[in-house]
């Protein structure tokens, strides 16, 4: 009584065992749960293939995701590259504002902050001064967007954090709002505030050529990277820019090892715990844990992670993981955990380091996500025997649902049912 099983994120230190216990390598289909946002390639029940092998380095990994993948998009007439262009996550968020994206049209993000440096115009020079950032995106051929169109694409960005969306558009006369700059007629919602020379020179360094809209994101980087990235993809999708015939496979490495939540304002793994970081950033990681004054250290810590992405969705994900016992330590040091509270949840796993773990890694395929690129849907509910709502529920099981309470008795368990607040007097 009092004691719980957990369903399994993955099966992580039970193959990570198996490593250090001898074996050389491993694979299992593996059933996955995971407590995340629903999205339409999301699901909290999936399955996985999932692989471990000792004595690698990442490039051996990247060998057989390549090959996998290769192999099994060859089965529908597929070929891709028998190398996948590699790019760090710090690329892809600074050209895409995505670590996953889709290679199949251009689009890229342009940093417009060291033309606005100077700026008067407050929003700008505040996000400026707060160490934020200022981008755009051109979409090409589309000056002639209306504002009711501009409207939609404004209320957009706001559902990832932006304030407003800025435009200028090159090569469409207006009745109001009209300057004359050396690539035709400039109309643009920041010609009051910046001036005619001032957005011309914006749209000049954007690349945008006669007949383009310019889109402008102002805030911190992550909001600027989430909005415009997600706008990208937004047009694409409206303006049908996406060659469904193309394959664009890539390999994202390098993400961070920490992610900072600001609510608490602590440091989380980005992947796992037994993820390693980057020899590099090794020295670095150890400083950012024993000094206090240096903790901030952690969010530019690099992981021995990487990704598979194969038009704009994550096929497979993985790492090399930590092999020494001191370096594990100083992880969950870093994520909060006490030495007893470490030994208490994974004393098991860190006296298995204390036998010559090999240096090891590996990467899980999901499956169903696969499937959805095999048959060309942006739903992984499509390729889902009896998947889940949007909400987590199965409507063929009608669950989740009620229990008698004969077995919440027979299992020591007390549920507490708080009152809806309509029903409150």
């Amino acid at each position: 009584p009092g004691q719980f099983y957990a369903l399994p994120q993955s099966p992580q230190l039970f193959k990570q065992l198996c490593m250090i216990s001898g074996l050389d390598r491993y694979y299992q289909i593996a059933r996955c749960f995971r407590d995340e946002d629903l999205r339409a390639d999301r699901q909290p029940e999936f399955t996985q293939l999932d692989m471990e092998m000792s004595f690698v380095n990442r490039e051996q990994v990247y060998r057989e995701m390549e090959g996998m993948f290769n192999h099994v998009l060859k089965l529908i007439g597929v070929d891709l590259p028998a190398e996948w262009p590699r790019m760090t996550y710090a690329e892809a968020m600074r050209r895409y504002g995505s670590d996953k994206p889709d290679l199949r049209f251009g689009m890229e993000l342009v940093d417009l902050s060291t033309e606005l440096k100077e700026t008067d115009f407050a929003p700008f020079a505040e996000t400026l001064a707060k160490g934020g950032e200022i981008k755009c995106i051109v979409a090409k051929g589309k000056a002639d967007y209306s504002r009711k169109q501009t409207d939609e694409l404004q209320e957009f960005v706001k559902r990832y954090g932006a304030g407003a969306l800025a435009w200028i558009k090159v090569g469409v006369e207006a009745a109001a709002e009209v300057g004359t700059g050396s690539d035709g007629v400039i109309t643009s919602s920041l010609l009051k505030v910046l001036g005619e020379e001032k957005v011309s020179q914006l749209a000049k360094t954007s690349g945008a050529e006669r007949g383009d809209a310019v889109l402008i994101v102002a805030g911190k980087k992550s909001v600027v990277a989430a909005a415009l990235g997600a706008l990208r993809i937004e047009i694409a999708r409206r303006e049908n820019l996406i060659d469904r015939s193309k394959y664009e496979p890539l390999i994202v490495t390098e993400f961070p090892m920490f992610e900072h939540d600001e609510e608490t304002d602590r440091y989380t793994a980005a992947h796992h715990p037994f993820t390693s970081p980057m020899d590099e950033d090794l020295e670095k990681f150890k400083q950012a844990v024993e000094n206090d004054a240096d903790h901030h250290l952690l969010g530019e810590v690099r992981a021995k992670a990487y990704d598979a992405v194969i038009n704009g969705y994550e096929c497979a994900g993985g790492s090399i993981r930590i092999h020494q016992k001191d370096v594990q330590a100083l992880n969950f040091k870093a994520l909060g955990m006490t030495p007893e509270s470490a030994r208490a949840q994974f004393g098991f796993f860190l006296d298995a380091l204390e036998y010559g773990t090999p240096p090891h890694g590996g990467f899980a395929a999901g499956i169903e996500r696969t499937c959805m690129i095999l048959v060309g849907t942006e739903n992984i509910r499509d390729v889902m025997a009896f998947p889940k709502t949007a909400s987590a529920q199965d409507l063929m099981m009608d669950s989740p649902g009620e229990v008698d309470g004969s077995q919440l008795d027979e299992l020591g368990i007390n549920v507490a049912v708080q009152a809806n607040q309509n029903d409150r007097s």
